[in-house]
C-alpha cells in the first residue's frame, strides 16, 4: 500500500509530544541564556579570519558594508525563525518547523540537510580548534607535533578531545552547558572589545581611503568551472573584484560567519517562556553579533591598509603592522574560547534535531530516550559526540566546509517559505511574534538566501546533491513506513 508523504503533522501533536515521560526535556533556559548561546556560536573564526580576507580581496574598507548586508539578510530569516519558534516551541528547529507546514518529506528532507550544517559544521570547528591551541602552545613554545593536530594532522588528537569533552558537558544537562557557555563567550566579548578599543586607537584616516576601491575586471583563472559560482556557470557572467560588485561579493562571503543564530531554535523545548524569550534570544545575539562584526572590520582596515592584510591572521597581523605583537597571543586565545563555545553548540544543535527525528521515529526511537536525572537526550548526544569526533580526528574537512553553507541557507529558504505557508494553513494558530509584512518579507528572505546559494561553487551544489539523494534514499528505506504518521499513532493534520 502507497504511503502518504505529504502528511503533515499538527502544531498540537507537535508540543503534545513534548509532554511524553520519556521525552520530556528540562526547561531550564531564559532569554539571557538563549542570547548567549546565539552570541557564543555565531562569533568563531569569522571575525578573526574574515574580515581580513574579504577586505583584502573583494571589498576593502567597505568590508562593513558587506557584514551590514549578510546581517540583514540573515536578519530576515531569524525574524522568520522566531515566529516559528515562539509558535512551535519545539525541539527541531527547522525540522519540525517544515513537519508543521510542508509535511513527513520535506521534513525529512530538512532534517537530512542540517546534519550538513551542524555535524560537519562542528567537525570542521574542531579542527579548527586544534590548530589554534598548537598556535598558542607554539607562541609559548611548546607546539604539538604536526602529525597529532591541525588540520594536516594524521589522527587529530586535539580535536578528538574538544568534541568528546563538549559531548560530555551537553549530557550533564543543559543549565551547565549554558554556565559554559556564558562563562567562555564572557572571555572572548573581552578579547573581541579589547581589540575594538585598542585598535581604534591604532586606525589611520589615510587607510580608509578610498573607501570602496574602484571596480577592476576579474583575473584570468585556471579553475575548471566546477570551482565556479553556480551563477556565474548559469549565466557566464563573470563579477569582478572591488566596486559594489565586490562589496555584494564579499557579503555572500562573510555571511558565513554569522551561521549558527539559528540553532537558539532548536532549544525552544528547554526554555521556560519560549513564547516570550525565542525572538529574544534569536534576534537579541544576531543584533550583537552583527554590531561587533562592522566594529571589527572598521577597525581593522583602520589599522592597516586592506591591500596588505594577511589572509590567515588579519587582526594579528595588523596589531604586529603597528608594533603590537603581543596581541597575536590575545587574539589566539580569543579565537580558541570562540571556538570551544561554536563546537559545543553545534553538537547541542545537531543532536536535538536528531532527537526530534527519533521521537517522531523516522530514526531509531530508542535514540530519543532522556536521560532520568539530568534531562538531556544523552543517547544521541553520545552518538552525535563520537561521529563528529571520528570525522574531526579521522577526515580532511576543507573541501568539505562549504556544505555547511549551503545546507544553513536551505534551511533559511524553507523556513522563510514556511511562515507563509502556515499563516495560509493554520491562521487561527496564537502568535506572540509575528513576522511583519507577510508575504512580502518572507518571500524577500527566501530570495535572499538563494542569491547566496548561487555564488556558491558548482562543485558544492553536485556534493549537495548527492548527499540530498542519499537522504532520500534512507527515507524511502528506513523511514517512511516506520514514523508514528505511518504507524496511525499520529493522524496527519486536518484529518480526524
Amino acid at each position: 500500500m502507497a504511503v502518504n508523504t505529504r502528511r503533515v503533522k499538527s502544531v498540537e501533536d507537535s508540543i503534545r509530544d513534548t509532554d511524553e515521560p520519556e521525552h520530556r526535556l528540562k526547561k531550564n533556559l531564559s532569554g539571557l541564556d538563549l542570547t548567549v548561546f546565539g552570541v557564543g556560536v555565531i562569533i568563531g573564526t569569522g571575525i578573526f579570519v574574515l574580515t581580513g580576507i574579504v577586505a583584502r580581496d573583494q571589498a576593502g574598507p567597505a568590508v562593513a558594508i558587506s557584514f551590514v548586508i549578510a546581517g540583514v539578510v540573515c536578519g530576515l530569516a531569524a525574524i522568520c525563525y522566531a515566529e516559528f519558534a515562539s509558535t512551535v516551541p519545539v525541539a527541531g528547529s527547522a525540522y519540525t518547523f517544515s513537519y508543521a507546514t510542508f509535511g513527513e518529506f520535506v521534513a525529512w528532507i530538512i532534517g537530512w540537510d542540517l546534519v550538513l550544517e551542524l555535524a560537519l559544521g562542528a567537525a570542521t570547528v574542531s579542527v579548527g580548534w586544534s590548530g589554534y591551541l598548537n598556535q598558542l602552545l607554539d607562541d609559548i613554545g611548546t607546539p604539538l607535533p604536526s602529525s597529532i593536530a591541525g588540520e594536516t594532522a594524521t589522527i587529530n588528537i586535539p580535536a578528538i578531545f574538544v568534541a568528546l569533552l563538549m559531548t560530555g558537558v551537553l549530557i550533564l544537562g543543559i543549565k551547565l552547558s549554558s554556565r559554559v557557555t556564558a562563562i567562555i563567550v564572557a572571555i572572548k566579548l573581552v578579547v573581541v572589545l579589547l581589540v575594538i578599543v585598542v585598535g581604534f586607537f591604532l586606525t589611520k584616516a589615510e587607510n580608509y581611503t578610498p573607501f570602496v576601491p574602484p571596480a577592476q575586471p576579474a583575473a584570468a583563472g585556471e579553475d575548471s568551472w566546477l570551482h565556479t559560482p553556480l551563477i556565474s556557470v548559469l549565466t557566464g557572467f563573470s563579477p569582478g573584484t572591488y566596486g559594489w560588485g565586490g562589496v555584494l561579493a564579499g557579503a555572500a562571503i562573510v555571511f558565513f560567519a554569522f551561521i549558527g543564530f539559528d540553532i537558539v531554535a532548536t532549544a525552544a523545548e528547554e526554555t521556560r517562556n519560549p513564547k516570550r524569550d525565542m525572538p529574544r534570544g534569536i534576534l537579541g545575539s544576531l543584533a550583537i553579533c552583527t554590531a561587533l562584526y562592522v566594529a571589527v572590520s572598521l577597525v581593522v582596515v583602520g589599522m592597516q591598509n586592506y591591500t596588505e592584510l594577511s589572509a590567515t591572521a588579519p587582526l594579528a597581523g595588523a596589531f604586529s603592522a603597528n608594533g603590537w605583537p603581543v596581541f597575536s597571543s590575545l587574539i589566539s586565545l580569543g579565537a580558541l574560547a570562540g571556538l570551544t563555545s561554536v563546537v559545543m553548540i553545534l553538537m547541542l544543535g545537531q543532536s536535538r534535531v536528531l532527537f526530534a527525528m527519533s521521537r517522531d521515529h523516522l530514526l531509531p526511537p530508542a535514540l530519543a530516550k532522556v536521560h532520568p536525572r539530568y534531562g538531556t537526550p544523552y543517547r544521541i548526544t553520545i552518538a552525535t559526540g563520537v561521529v563528529v569526533a571520528l570525522l574531526a580526528g579521522f577526515v580532511p574537512l576543507t573541501a568539505l566546509a562549504e556544505l555547511v553553507n549551503i545546507g544553513t541557507l536551505f534551511a533559511f529558504f524553507l523556513v522563510s517559505i514556511g511562515v507563509w505557508v502556515l499563516r495560509r494553513t493554520r491562521p487561527d494558530l496564537h502568535r506572540t511574534f509575528r513576522v511583519p509584512w507577510v508575504p512580502v518579507l518572507p518571500i524577500v528572505s527566501a530570495l535572499a538566501s538563494l542569491w547566496l546559494m548561487a555564488n556558491l561553487p558548482a562543485d558544492t551544489w553536485l556534493r549537495f546533491f548527492v548527499w540530498m539523494a542519499l537522504g532520500i534514499g534512507m527515507y524511502f528505506v528506513y523511514g517512511r513506513s516506520r514514523s508514528r504518521m505511518a504507524s496511525g499513532e499520529r493522524r496527519p493534520a486536518g484529518q480526524a
